[in-house]
């Protein structure tokens, strides 16, 4: 299996995702949202990159239970209550990203939405990953 990261000179230039990534082989692993839930099931975190920190470590376990590493992400999907925050909070949760999960960036989104499932939800990260 091996995933290819591809990012065209003639796009601007991919900081904390990539434009495409291919992948060939392997097994395909889809990631269902994660939250900032703890093992009780109660939303931790007030603040959108302590939710994330917690909700990307919810991610990556599923992932890590499938036989997965962060560098099996092709696709992750966040879903926030407040895009202006997350651009605002961009540097931090390019931090807690690069420590939890490298270097190795997916192609990514972010979407804004009104709420999410748990009222205290700030924000939501669903993936696919590709296993060899």
């Amino acid at each position: 299996m091996s995933l290819e990261r591809i990012n065209p000179a003639g796009l601007a230039p991919a900081t904390g995702f990539s434009h495409a990534v291919t992948a060939t082989g392997g097994r395909l692993v889809f990631l269902a949202g994660q939250t900032a839930l703890d093992a009780e099931g109660n939303i931790v975190g007030r603040s959108l990159p302590g939710q994330f920190e917690t909700a990307l470590g919810n991610l990556l376990g599923a992932l890590a239970a499938a036989g997965g590493t962060p560098a099996d992400l092709a696709r992750v999907t966040v879903y926030t209550t407040d895009v202006g925050a997350y651009r605002a909070h961009a540097a931090q949760l390019g931090r807690v990203w690069r420590r939890l999960a490298g270097r190795e960036y997916p192609a990514m989104a972010v979407i804004g939405v009104v709420r999410l499932w748990d009222e205290q939800a700030l924000v939501e990260l669903d993936g696919i990953a590709v296993l060899p």
